[in-house]
């Protein structure tokens, strides 16, 4: 008996594929029905009908999932290992670093474009600014490229800690601007305005952009190579800067009726943490790769 119910129980978890694709559409029909045409929703047993089979529906589908995902999920990781660009990809860091380097300069000089776009439409010296500060991490992440380009990642220490170190210097350069441009939003109480639903896609990328950047600055700390560390800590600086200007957008658009002092203190503690955090991992840069310098300097002479 016991097993007998464990097999109708199965049965109904695992009913087949071909029920669990007809499962969907007939759910959301059902729930089409009850929510738009029926003229009664509360008393119609048809209402509790589709809220059990879409229940049904949802635990099906979930379980299907489940069951088959990692299966899947190694189809497809040996079937992208079968493409000789995707496995270095996959299995070579300084190889995906060198293409990381290549996708982010593009973004880069993208997001640099659309604030130069943004900042010459509005006459905005926020956008203006912003488009210069991209331009300039584009212009380190160039570098970077540059360098990985002539020499194996790891193969010359002493050009890496140099471009680490020139790194650290414009990023602590371009800080006093984000400096400047933060005291003149805090001092005008307004904020960068995107037009329309621009602002969800700005989003988007902001919350995908730091947590990739804190991610990428953890997870490659332990190969020691400074291009590493320096196309990792422009990508954290870059996700910071978005962050603020996403902050100061939403609460320009959303935030009409919230105290102006309570706007000025959240965008200057905010901004301020920023370019004090910016600021700190720009002095660490040219300190360590200052050091390490000498100390190659002096076991070489």
């Amino acid at each position: 008996m016991i097993k007998q119910c464990k097999r109708i129980g199965r049965r109904l978890l695992f009913p087949g594929l071909a029920v669990v694709l007809v499962s969907i559409p007939v759910a959301a029909g059902l729930l089409v029905h009850t929510f738009v045409f029926a003229a009664e929703p509360e008393t119609s047993p048809l209402t509790y009908f589709s809220y059990v089979f879409s229940a049904y529906s949802l635990t099906i589908s979930c379980a299907w999932i489940g069951k088959h995902a990692r299966g899947a999920k190694r189809t497809v990781t040996e079937t992208l290992h079968k493409h000789h660009l995707v496995h270095r990809y996959l299995t070579e860091v300084p190889f995906k670093v060198h293409v990381s380097l290549y996708l982010s300069l593009g973004i880069n000089l993208l997001y640099a474009g659309m604030n130069l776009f943004f900042g010459v439409r509005y006459r905005s010296v926020w956008f203006g600014t912003l488009a210069v500060y991209y331009s300039m991490l584009a212009i380190m992440r160039f570098l970077l490229l540059r360098h990985v380009n002539r020499n194996e990642i790891g193969s010359d220490l002493r050009a890496e800690l140099r471009r680490y170190r020139l790194c650290g210097i414009i990023l602590m350069l371009l800080n006093i601007a984000l400096s400047g441009v933060v005291i003149l939003v805090v001092q005008q109480n307004e904020g960068f305005a995107y037009a329309g639903y621009l602002i969800y896609v700005i989003a988007l990328y902001a919350f995908y952009n730091i947590i990739s950047a804190v991610r990428d600055v953890i997870k490659y700390r332990k190969y020691q190579s400074p291009v590493m560390s320096a196309s990792k800590a422009i990508k954290l600086a870059a996700a910071l800067v978005s962050m603020l200007s996403l902050e100061t957008a939403m609460l320009a658009q959303f935030d009409a009726g919230t105290d102006p002092l309570a706007r000025q203190a959240m965008t200057a503690m905010t901004g301020g943490g920023v370019c004090v955090f910016i600021l700190v991992m720009a002095a660490v840069m040219i300190v360590v790769s200052t050091r390490r310098l000498k100390a190659i300097h002096h076991h070489t002479s």
